[in-house]
This record gives structure tokens, sequence and C-alpha cells, in this order.
């Protein structure tokens, strides 16, 4: 992805008043980063999670917030969605976790991507996470920012959790929300499916979301199981368009995402 390159190649980290984290902590941390492009500074939050929890390499988990945290604060993207579960869970959470930032008025697309894939290279190198144990997942629309980065990087991750996100725009006044990487294919899930399909998938969704129909990750469930993905889909039949929160606290979710690695997903392709 060259705009990726080209963030990384121009991007200088600054660690604000970061020191050597204690490799004896009893639990985890959130430490604030910022990476600066163009002389624009972007900040955002790094989960690092307990020695004793994550060992020496730690997997690691990119997450993409929705519309109402975007901004430049770098910070309230983790008071929404696996930012409180992570929290209430700091001392045992095994995950090495970025909270990217986009920018206002901005979706996970061109850029803001590259700029989420950027800071996840920083935080990975900084912290020594496991690049086979990296996992994507986001909400609303961090959710078709989900598929947006999983299209174009389908090699980097070992796994996607996407929550109440969708491939096409959810309603007249949104048209410019979709993922890109499908604009114009005649049967976009039929070419997720076949682009993706060697990634295993959690999807997410509320049955009663107004906001994000859930008739998009219905149809996207449908096609994965066609083409024979490793894929599963749980829809709460009482929730609206917050569906992170039981999605995040799915017990079984855990160890089935930390057990996904690359180099799996990788064979499957094969």
């Amino acid at each position: 992805m060259r705009a990726l390159r080209f963030l990384l190649a121009c991007a200088v980290l600054s660690c604000g008043a970061c020191s050597t984290l204690a490799t004896g902590r009893d639990t985890g941390v959130f430490v604030k980063r910022e990476l600066t492009v163009d002389g624009v500074a972007h900040r955002y939050r790094v989960f690092v999670p307990a020695r004793d929890a994550g060992g020496r390499k730690p997997p690691v988990i990119l997450f993409l917030h929705g519309v109402g945290e975007r901004g430049s604060d770098g910070d309230k993207q983790v008071h929404v969605g696996l930012g409180p579960h992570v929290r209430a869970h700091s001392a045992e959470f095994p995950a090495i976790v970025v909270f990217a930032q986009a920018p206002e008025d901005r979706d996970w697309k061109g850029e803001t991507a590259a700029l989420a894939l950027a800071e996840l290279e920083h935080a990975t190198e900084e912290f020594n996470g496991d690049r086979d144990r990296t996992y994507l997942t986001g909400l609303s629309m961090g959710g078709y920012g989900t598929w947006e980065i999983a299209l174009r990087e389908p090699q980097r991750f070992a796994a996607l959790v996407p929550i109440c996100g969708a491939l096409l725009p959810p309603r007249e006044e949104r048209l410019n929300l979709f993922v890109t990487p499908l604009a114009g294919e005649s049967d976009p899930y039929a070419t997720l499916a076949r682009r993706l399909r060697h990634l295993p998938m959690w999807i997410f969704h509320g049955a009663k979301d107004d906001v994000v129909p859930p008739d998009d990750d219905r149809r996207i469930y449908a096609a994965l199981q066609s083409a024979g993905a490793d894929v599963r889909y749980t829809e709460f039949p009482d929730a609206n368009h917050n569906s992170w929160d039981a999605a995040y606290a799915t017990p079984e979710m855990w160890p089935w995402l930390f057990a996904q690695r690359r180099n799996a997903a990788d064979a499957r392709q094969r």
C-alpha cells in the first residue's frame, strides 16, 4: 500500500512523556503516543499488557472506532467499544491494543486507513508485538473500516472481528460511507468472500439496529459461508446499534481470537 509506505517514511514518532515501562508491572497500562506526518501530530493510545498476561511477545489488536469518536484529542476512542472492556480487565488482558483516531469528517479510508496502519506498525515494533497474531476489529464506521483495511492489506492480519458494519451505505444521508475496494462491484459480497476467505472472522450485529441495519452483515456471512470461509456470525436479538458491548463481553470470542495465527490463515488461502 503506497500510502502506508509513504506515511512510514515521513512519520516522526513522539512518545510524549514516555519512559521505559516496567517489565514486572502487574497490570496493563494505557500510554499516549503521537505520529507526526507533514508537521501534523496525530494522537493515539496504546494499551500495553502486564508482562504476566501478555508474555514477551504479546498479540496485537488494531481497534477502529465509530463516527462519534473522531477528532484529534487521542482520547475519545478509548471510551467506547473495546477500551472499556480492556480497562475493566487490565490486569489479565493479554494483548497490545492500538486505539487509532480518525480526524473529524474522515472515515477509515485512504490516508486515514494508512495512518492507522502506520500507528499499528510503530506500536508493534515498540512493544515487541507478535506479527503473526495481529487482529483487526472495529465498530460501526470502524466495522466498515475493518473490511476496508482487510481488503487493502489481506495478508497483514490473522483474524477479523467487525461489529455492526456493512459494505454499502446504510442510509440516504450517509452515501459516502462504503467500502471503497468494492465500489462498482456487481456482487460486492461474493468479491469480499473471494478475497478474504482465508481469514477467520467473527461478525457481530444487533437485530434491531436502525443505524446500520444488519442486512449487509447477513449477506456477507452467507457469501463467506458459500466460499468455505472460517466465519461465525452472532446477531443479538434485542440489541440496536450498540452491539459492541455485548460482542466484546462474549467470553468465547477471546480464546477463539487469540488462537488464530497469520501463518495458519495463509495456509488456508493456499
